[in-house]
Order: structure tokens, then sequence, then C-alpha cells
């Protein structure tokens, strides 16, 4: 069988040679326009005067555009019709696009976009969780409450109670391929869109408005991404939109491809967050009630926050069984890029919250913080399936019948060897005076689905042909998290053949239409269930041709081995596809699937948002300099839970590049923001995402041996963001460091660099 196997990424060689084709490497014609945007300098305020005419008499320029040139829909928003593609006259950001350049090359539409004359009438950004609290900035009217029980009772009557506050910022998504798009026009004022997408879907949508035309007039393709992350969700609408604006006024192609400081400077980050919290507590530590504040800034536009700052809320109790629990949720609007999905999509960020509570109660206690997790766990699944569990409820309702991590916890306790290291690090912090190790441990519980239950669909169209090879296509986007191979892997174990016979081919909405974002970790689920629907009825057909030939039934036909055995006949696949097409046997067909069991009412945080849970758990060992705050991971040992695996290599990749990166989301990587609204970390030399230097020199991953109870492909989890939420232990790891310099709490915030590392040493001090 084809799944369960440790396959090499189908692109794999294509990568690392450099030919895997991007959109900026696709053949252009000699005619090809190149677009770039001008951009606003101010953060907020009205445009009194526009001088473009050095912009238009500049080299190479065909064509500019404002506003007011626009023939259609002027919009780049997801859904709320709030982001103007070229600016109304009204300016919210620093970076906001206020006009487009057409020029016979890249260089000459961005030096030209340079020479506008721009005047304003700049107003006071609102840029704080204070300034928009204190204007009443919002994106909704007012904050949105979830709760379970009776937390003020419980925090009242608690033996024990703390406060306190944890602040997390943003993150750059800094995929390796920047946003691009290539627009091709047809007859009839048609379009092909090449776009770096993970919606395809989407980006078709917002074409169509942008020139006027039935979805059925656009066709866009994506064969690969370099790097998403949740950054081409919805920010590569602006550009395919204008790539096809201009290729429809003009008869032209046009390419659009951001340099990596517009990029970042036009495009949104993670949400940053403020969590306030109030915690009741027992001698054990057991968490009685707790009552969550979050804050998060959501930039300029709506864009996906508030299914982001729902996911927060939905992901604040992590792993732990909460008997009473507030969550009240702000979305503020700020004159900042707008925010955006980011891997976890706003799932780290509550977790973040509960795990600093955990860290908050065992230093208060001071009790180890891995006893302190096992006492608020979840009860275990045993105890579920025997009916002694009581109430294991989320706050907002929801059973949870799999959970793991008390075995996980265990297991990976003992692989890691934590309780002698950990007093090996002890000792070894008491004779160090300068530099300080610790260790720090957290897990997840990370719900899989969309939360807007209708995006819970893929389709897949199938192919065989007559001489037994297989062509594949499906919704999902390849950014180079390998789900392109894992589905394929799940259509050679229908057909019983070697993948080698299925052709991957561009992700095409022309092929299979109204495909929902490859997000939300459901790449693998949706799209490999809808291509086992299609596959299975390919293969039906097949074996119901067969056995009439053969004279027995389709029961009896087995596709095994890259063969097809019929009683006692035995043939290659490629002969039995070769017979079922010459008797007239479709073998073309469509699949479709649709999670099942799902509920959700967002407004009353109620019902069963997730079809089920992945699972992790992290050990990290830090080491920190205690006189400059400097810091590295020495350590990190992961067990994570993704059913019955598809493509163990696939999987345990995706988990440590996951790990990493929210390690970095919590370390090294810190957005800054002056008092203007400018962005002044935009660029690889102010901006430090974690380089291979920086993974942990031992660094241990491995995959819980287990099957989803759930009815999933091959029975198989999600492994895209759950791990991401792993890398919230080596924070909690230099918290740990710098505990072992006072007696004081660390208080310590993400990203936790090597200046508040610095700050939090001198703290604990005194």
């Amino acid at each position: 069988m084809s799944v369960a196997k440790s396959l090499p990424h189908d692109s794999g060689p294509l990568h690392v040679s450099g030919v895997a084709r991007y959109i900026d490497d696709i053949p252009t014609p000699a005619n090809t326009l190149h677009l770039a945007f001008g951009l606003s300098t101010v953060a907020r305020g009205r445009i009194t005067a526009m001088d473009l005419s050095a912009v238009r008499s500049a080299a190479g320029v065909v064509m500019v555009m404002t506003a007011e040139d626009m023939p259609f829909a002027n919009d780049a928003s997801p859904a709320a019709h709030d982001e103007p593609i070229l600016s109304d006259g009204t300016v919210h950001h620093v970076g906001q696009q206020i006009f487009l350049v057409a020029a016979t090359s890249h260089h000459a539409a961005r030096r030209a976009a340079r020479k506008a004359k721009i005047t304003y009438a700049e107003e006071a950004p609102i840029l704080t969780i204070e300034q928009a609290l204190a204007g009443n900035s919002r994106f909704e009217e007012g904050p949105r409450v979830w709760t379970k029980g009776d937390v003020d009772a419980a925090l009242k009557a608690a033996p024990h109670r703390l406060q306190g506050r944890l602040e997390m910022g943003g993150q750059e998504h800094f995929y390796l391929e920047s946003q691009a798009a290539l627009v091709f026009p047809q007859d009839n004022g048609d379009v092909i869109v090449h776009s770096s997408t993970q919606h395809p879907t989407e980006i078709q949508h917002k074409v169509a408005e942008a020139i006027g035309k039935p979805m059925n007039a656009v066709r866009v393709e994506t064969r690969r991404m370099g790097g998403g992350f949740g950054g081409k969700e919805s920010q590569g609408n602006a550009l395919a939109c204008a790539c096809a604006v201009v290729a429809s006024l003009t008869g032209r192609p046009a390419k659009m491809r951001y340099d990596r400081d517009d990029d970042m400077t036009i495009t949104g980050k993670r949400h940053d967050f403020r969590i306030d919290y109030d915690v009741a507590y027992d001698d054990r530590g057991r968490v009685l009630g707790v009552d969550f504040t979050q804050y998060t800034r959501g930039g300029w536009a709506l864009d996906l926050t508030i299914p982001v700052a729902d996911r927060a809320m939905l992901h604040a109790d992590n792993a732990y069984l909460l008997p009473a629990a507030r969550i009240t949720s702000h979305r503020l609007k700020t004159n900042t890029q707008s925010a955006t999905a980011y891997r976890g999509f706003g799932g780290p960020q509550g977790i973040f919250g509960i795990e600093r509570v955990m860290d908050h109660v065992a230093h208060a206690l001071g009790l180890d913080p891995i006893e302190v997790r096992k006492v608020n766990y979840y009860q275990p699944m045993a105890k579920v399936r025997a009916g002694g569990a009581g109430d294991n409820s989320t706050p907002y309702g929801m059973e949870v019948r799999d959970f793991l991590l008390h075995e996980m916890t265990e297991k990976l306790l003992g692989t890691s060897d934590y309780a002698r290291r950990k007093a090996e690090i002890a000792a070894w912090n008491a004779k160090s005076p300068i530099l300080k190790r610790g260790i720090g441990f957290s897990p997840v519980k990370f719900g899989i689905s969309f939360t807007l239950t209708h995006l819970n669909q893929a389709g897949a169209l199938v192919h065989v042909y007559q001489d037994g090879s297989i062509h594949l296509n499906h919704g999902g986007t390849e950014m180079g998290q390998g789900l392109f191979l894992k589905v394929a892997q799940v259509a050679a174990a229908r057909f019983g053949v070697d993948v080698s016979r299925i052709k991957i081919t561009a992700t095409d909405t022309a092929k299979v239409p109204n495909t929902s974002a490859t997000a939300a970790s459901s790449g693998s689920d949706l799209n490999g269930m809808a291509t086992q629907a299609a596959c299975d009825t390919i293969r039906e057909r097949m074996a119901e041709c067969l056995a009439t030939l053969h004279q027995t039934t389709p029961d009896k036909v087995i596709f095994a081995d890259d063969r097809v055995t019929v009683g006692a006949t035995e043939m290659d696949f490629s002969q039995a596809a070769m017979t079922c097409y010459q008797n007239r046997i479709s073998l073309s067909a469509t699949g479709f699937y649709k999670t099942p069991d799902l509920s959700w009412d967002r407004i009353a945080g109620k019902g069963r948002p997730f079809f089920y849970f992945g699972h992790g758990a992290a050990i990290t060992e830090v080491v920190i300099d205690t006189l400059t705050g400097e810091n590295r991971i020495l350590r990190a040992d992961i067990l994570h839970d993704v059913g019955a695996s598809l493509n163990p290599a696939i999987d345990k990749g995706q988990v440590e590049g996951a790990y990493v990166q929210g390690a970095g989301w919590l370390t090294t990587e810190e957005l800054v923001w002056d008092d203007k609204g400018r962005l002044r970390t935009h660029a690889p030399s102010t901006y430090k995402i974690p380089a291979c230097s920086d993974r942990p020199e031992i660094f241990n991953v491995d995959l819980w041996d287990g099957e989803n109870p759930e009815a999933t492909i091959y029975r198989s989890k999600a492994v895209g963001e759950p791990p991401f939420n792993l890398g919230i232990s080596a924070l909690l790891a230099l918290s740990d460091a710098v505990a072992s310099c006072g007696a004081g709490y660390p208080d310590l915030h993400g990203p936790a660099t090597a200046e508040r590392v610095l700050a939090a040493v001198k703290r604990v001090r005194g």
C-alpha cells in the first residue's frame, strides 16, 4: 500500500536543483507589462493632492491608474468589501496602495512609482491597544464573551488567586517566494491567472469582480508556492486583480511581484495579542476558574480578524479542563497592515495565554510546571470510554473524546530523560554565575476544521488513461508541505498501484471548482477524502466490467501490487485499464467530501466546531547569558500525534519546521512600528527569522503511534498547524533559566529577545 510510506517529496529534486517553476519562472511574452503599486507614506489621513505626471513620463511607463480608473469593483478584501485595491482617497496605513504603474519592466515600474508627489491631510494614527480602546476603534460593536460555569464565584472562593498580563508580538510570514501574479488575456475578455495563492477560488472570485465578468471567465492555476503559512490566503488578491484589470484593458499579459521590502510593508502579519488573566487555583495547582481578556490589533481592514480572534478564544483552554472560564475578546482596528491568517490562525495566541497561566501558578506554588499541567489535563480517553470522566467539556461546550496527552506526556518524559536533566540543570546553575540553563514543557490540543462550517468541503478530479497512467487534480494547493504527494499516495493506494503512475497536476479552478483555501491544517483531510471518493468510483466501474467479462462478481476483483486479479486471472493494471476502455467504461470521475458532525454558533460560543483534535508535547532546553540576554536552544524533544501517518517523513519534516517557526515567533522575530506607523523591521537585516544555526543542536522528533478515532483519510491526522504551538516550550525554557537567577517571577513576554531576557534577569534579581 502506498500510504504510510516515507516517500520523498514529489518536487524534491526540482527544489534542490533550482528548476522548480514558480510564478516568476513562467516564460512571458515580449509585450508583457510589469506592475508596481505606489504606496502611502503616512498611516492615517486623506489625500489632498496627487501629482503623477512624473510617474507617467518615466522611462518605460505604459499606464498609470488610480481608483477612479478601475473599471469595476475596486476591492481586494476576502469578504467585507472594506479593502480597496487602490485608495479611494483615504489612507489607513503606511504602505497602502494608492496608484498602479504598468511598465515594460519590473524595475521601471518600481522606479516610476517612487516619483509621485502626494500631499496628505494627516491625522494622528491609532497604533496601540490603548489608543484603539480609547477611541473605541473596533471591528465589532463590543467585545465577544464566552462563559462556562460561575467564574466570579470560583475566583472569590478559591484558596489561591493571581493576576497577570501577557504580551505577544505578531509575526512576518517570510515565505521565500514573495507575492506574485501573472495574467494572460484570452478571447472574449476572459483571463488565465497564475497566482501564488493558497486560495485559487477566492482569487477567481475577486478577479471576476474586478474585471466585471462571471467566475467562469476566470481560470486560476497554482502549481506551487514558495511557502505560504497563511500569508497567501487573502494577501494575493490585490496583485491578481491589478494584473487582470491591466490585461483586460490593454490586451497584454500583466505580471506583478513584490520585492521583499514591499511585501513586508504592504502585507498583513500574524495578529499580536495582549492577554490579561485572573486565575483561581488550589494547593495542587488545579485551576478552579480563570478569567481571560484577549486584545488583538487587527490592522486597518477586517480581513480574517474575526475568525482568528474566535480561534484564539477556542484554544484558550488548550489541554486543560477548566471548571469555570470566561473569555473576553476585543477585536481592535488600528492604522497598521491588515493582520491576516498565519499558521495556527489565532490558536497559538490562545494557547500561549493558558500556558503562561500554568507556568505562573507553578512558580507561585513552587511546583514542577509539568505536574501542574498534568493535574489540569482533560480526562484520558480510557476514562471517557468507561463512562467515568464526568464533565470533560471545553469552555465552548464540546466534549473531548480523544485526549491523548496523559500517555504522550509520560512517554516523552521518559524518552527525554526529563527528571535527570532537570536535576542536572539545577546543579549546573548553582555553580554557574553567568550562564544559566532552563528547561520548558508545553503540550498542545489543537482543533481541526474550519470554524466557518461551509468551508469544510473539497473536490477532486481523477482520470485513468487507457495506458494505465493516472491524472489527479484536487482543490488543495502545494506550498512545500507535501500535500500533493500525500494525496497522490491516497490515489495510488485506492488503485493498488505504485505512486509513480500518478501525475500530480496544478491546482486549477477549471478542473475542480468552488474550493476552500489550503488552510486550517485541512489539506490532506479534505482533499484526500475527495480523491478517495473519485478513485473508488472509477475502481468500482472497472471491477464491475472485469467481473462481467470473467463471469464473477465485483468483490472478487482485487487491485494490489500494480496488478488486478479477477478470480484466477491476473493482469497488469495497464492491461485492466485498456480492457475497460475498450469496453466503453468511463475512467474519469469527480469526488466530493464534506466533513461530518460539525455545528457551531460563534455568537453564543457553543457547539462542535472541530471534527477532532491533534495532540503533541515538547521539552526544550536553553542556555542564556545573564550579562547580555543572548540565548540558544540546546535541545528539543518532541512527540507529536498525526494519527496513522500518510507519510511519516513528510510529517516529521512538518513537525520540525513548525517547531522552529513557533520558537522564532516567541524568541527572535520582533516587529517594530514607530510612532508614525512605519514598520521599521521590513527586511531580513532588521527582522530576524531563525536560521539553520538556530535550530536545536539535539533535535529529537517522534510520531505518536496511533490511529485517529474519527473516520479521516486512512485514520490520519492533520500536521500543518498543531506542532507550531510546541515552540512555546522554548519561551517557557527561557523563563525557567531566568527564574534561576533570583526569586521573582520572570514575567517574560514574546518575543523573548535578548533585550527582554536581560531585562527579566534584572527584574528577578530585584
